[in-house]
């Protein structure tokens, strides 16, 4: 009778386990136009070195329009202009991207993968060393790390400065 109880036991276990593997790896369908909405605002942060980084997002359409600055010693060196627009086939937005240091335009896809955090993937792959991954930490703290072959090589914090 021990015996059968042991195997009961551990079939019961196994049991609970799978279902619990199987309802974790559910997906659940986040309303990524809405999800975009906490990058509204003027955000900034710093790299080192005194150089800084300045962002105001503004609604557009169903998308964003992102007008971005890297300041250093006091200076604007790169100004960059986003444009986010959202796929619903891909349930993903897509970034063009121009910078005034680069003639190239870069073409990201951006998607939450949940409601606090994401992932930002460089598309054109012949100028992609990295991709990104992003989590607000609170409506007005935003965390992003650069990867390179798994690794995080950059890690940058914007406190968003107003709200729009």
């Amino acid at each position: 009778m021990k015996q059968f109880t042991k195997i009961l036991l551990i079939i019961l276990l196994n049991i609970f386990c799978m279902n619990k593997a199987f309802t974790q790896s559910t997906e659940t369908n986040l309303d990524q136009v809405e999800l975009m909405k906490q990058f509204l605002g003027i955000w900034e942060g710093e790299f080192g070195n005194n150089t800084f980084f300045k962002s105001e997002n503004n609604q557009f359409a169903g998308g964003l329009v992102s007008n971005s600055q890297v300041i250093a010693d006091g200076k604007i060196v790169d100004s960059i202009t986003q444009i986010y627009g959202y796929d619903n086939k891909t349930d993903k937005f897509i970034i063009a991207e121009l910078k005034e240091s680069s003639p190239g335009i870069e073409l990201c896809l951006i998607w939450f993968t949940s409601e606090r955090t994401g992932e930002i993937v460089i598309t054109n792959p012949e100028n992609a060393p990295f991709k990104f991954k992003f989590e607000f930490r609170s409506p007005d703290i935003l965390e992003q790390v650069a990867i390179q072959d798994n690794n995080i090589v950059n890690k940058i914090i914007l406190k968003k400065i107003t709200a729009n």
